[in-house]
């Protein structure tokens, strides 16, 4: 992944940090996710990353959500 993106959310359940991409992309904020998992055996963390333009934005927008 390219420098230009910065790490917003971190959650050790895929689930969790698909629901914070969606909410941000409804937002109209692009947002993908790094799966870091091991494939085996599921541990490890999915991270979420933005544009570092967004990153005040999609952290008031984590916050309001409660995500």
């Amino acid at each position: 992944m390219s420098n230009t993106w910065v790490k917003i959310y971190t959650s050790q359940q895929f689930i969790k940090s698909e629901i914070v991409r969606q909410v941000l992309v409804d937002y109209e904020i692009d947002a993908v996710l790094m799966n870091k998992q091991d494939s085996s055996y599921k541990f490890g963390n999915v991270e979420v990353y933005v544009h570092p333009d967004n990153f005040d934005k999609a952290v008031e927008i984590i916050i309001q959500n409660e995500l």
